[in-house]
């Protein structure tokens, strides 16, 4: 049995998480005390976020030029990465739908808002590598490669960050 995505729908959802992250780190910075290093560090990853989202939508829009808009690709349910977009599409990872400053109360520690980021980094990246597998090698996955890498060292910067706050 196989699930099939629409090569927009893909893309506008990996858009999504980019837009949620970045969403999800201003409201995490708001709530640091200012001038401080941690507070820094999620301004700086929310504007990374923003990045991805825009190259995101430029490799969409270079994959629906070629490939038009109704392109399907097959996944075998059975392989991790069909499994993970079919969980992330209906919203069993984290939920896109919801609002991601909605993860917050205010009354989080530094250390929890870290531990966050970095279960959503995680995500983000076995998604992305579901999306790798999806895109033909000249399609893109190279600049996949790129946002995994870059996904990789966020998870770098917040466990350092979570290691100063020790």
């Amino acid at each position: 049995m196989s699930v099939r995505f629409n090569i927009d729908e893909i893309f506008e959802m990996a858009k999504q998480i980019e837009r949620n992250g970045a969403i999800f780190y201003r409201r995490a910075g708001n709530l640091m005390p200012e001038n401080s290093q941690t507070r820094q560090l999620f301004f700086t990853l929310a504007d990374m976020e923003v990045k991805h989202e825009q190259i995101f939508a430029s490799m969409r829009s270079d994959i629906l030029k070629q490939e038009g808009m109704n392109s399907i690709m097959d996944f075998d349910l059975e392989g991790l990465a069909g499994m993970y977009l079919r969980a992330m599409a209906d919203g069993h990872v984290f939920d896109l739908a919801k609002a991601p400053d909605e993860y917050f109360t205010g009354k989080e520690t530094a250390e929890n808002i870290l531990k966050m980021a970095i279960e959503r980094e995680k995500d983000s990246i076995i998604f992305y590598l579901g999306i790798k597998e999806a895109v033909a090698k000249d399609f893109g996955q190279d600049r996949i490669d790129s946002i995994i890498k870059e996904e990789m060292s966020h998870i770098a910067y917040l466990s350092r960050e979570m290691a100063n706050e020790a």
